[in-house]
C-alpha cells in the first residue's frame, strides 16, 4: 500500500462530508424558501336582476252556509285570475291550491256564530315576467274594492329568485382569483419579494342575497376565494 493512500482516503472522506453538508444546507435553504408564502382572499361581486318570481295570493270567504261560502270563494278566484291575466300574466303561470275549510260550529242559543264557515285558498303566480308581477302587486288593492278578502299571511311573502348562477360562475371565479393576486402582489411589493406560483387555492361558496329590503328583485351575488402563493426573492 502506498504511503499516500491514507491521505487520499482522508481527502475523499473530507470531500464526501463537505458535499453532504452542502447538499443538506441547500435542501434546508430550499425548504425555507418553500415556506415563504402569503395567503390572500379575492372577492367578486355582481348585482343582477331576479329572473323568477313566486307570488302567493291568499284569499278567503266567510258566511253562515257552506254552499254560499264556497260559491263566493269561486267567484273571488275568478276575479283574481282575471286581474292577473289583464296584467300580462298567462294562465300557464297561475296555479291554485286546494281550499281549506274551517267550521267554527253553530255557537250557542245566546251567542250564535253568524259566520260559521270560512274557506281560505291560495292562487300562486310562478313567473319569469318579473316586471309584470312587480307592476301588478301594488294594484292588488283593486280586488279588495271588488269584495275579495285578502288576509295578511306572514308566511306567504313574494319571493324573487335568480336562477342564472351557473352562467356567472366562471367569470366570477376568475375575477376573484385576479383580485387575490393583486393583494398578493401588493404584499410582495411591501416585503421586497415577488409573487410565485399558487401553492393552494380554495373556492368559497357563492351567496345570493337581496341588495336591500326595498328592492328584493335586485340580487347581489358574491364569492370569496382563498389563495396561497409562494414568494420568491425580488
Amino acid at each position: 500500500m502506498s504511503k499516500h493512500t491514507p491521505v487520499l482516503a482522508g481527502i475523499a472522506i473530507a470531500c464526501g462530508i463537505a458535499y453532504a453538508g452542502w447538499t443538506l444546507g441547500h435542501a434546508y435553504l430550499q425548504a425555507r424558501a418553500a415556506e415563504r408564502v402569503v395567503t390572500v382572499k379575492g372577492l367578486s361581486e355582481r348585482e343582477v336582476e331576479a329572473d323568477l318570481v313566486l307570488w302567493p295570493i291568499v284569499f278567503q270567504a266567510r258566511g253562515a252556509k257552506l254552499a254560499e261560502v264556497h260559491a263566493e270563494i269561486e267567484r273571488d278566484a275568478a276575479r283574481i285570475r282575471r286581474f292577473l291575466l289583464e296584467r300580462g300574466i298567462p294562465e300557464s303561470e297561475i296555479s291554485r291550491s286546494e281550499p281549506g275549510v274551517t267550521d267554527y260550529g253553530p255557537g250557542t242559543a245566546d251567542e250564535p256564530i253568524a259566520e260559521r264557515f270560512a274557506i281560505q285558498a291560495t292562487i300562486t303566480v310562478r313567473s319569469t315576467r318579473v316586471d309584470a308581477v312587480s307592476n301588478a302587486r301594488p294594484e292588488l288593492g283593486t280586488l279588495v274594492g271588488e269584495g275579495v278578502e285578502l288576509p295578511q299571511q306572514w308566511g306567504s311573502t313574494t319571493e324573487y329568485v335568480f336562477t342564472g348562477l351557473d352562467a356567472l360562475k366562471p367569470d366570477m371565479i376568475a375575477e376573484a382569483t385576479r383580485d387575490a393576486r393583486r393583494a398578493a402582489q401588493q404584499f410582495a411589493l411591501d416585503s421586497g419579494s415577488q409573487v410565485g406560483s399558487i401553492r393552494t387555492a380554495q373556492q368559497g361558496y357563492f351567496s345570493i342575497a337581496d341588495r336591500d329590503k326595498f328592492s328584493p328583485q335586485v340580487k347581489r351575488v358574491r364569492v370569496v376565494t382563498t389563495v396561497q402563493y409562494y414568494l420568491i426573492d425580488g
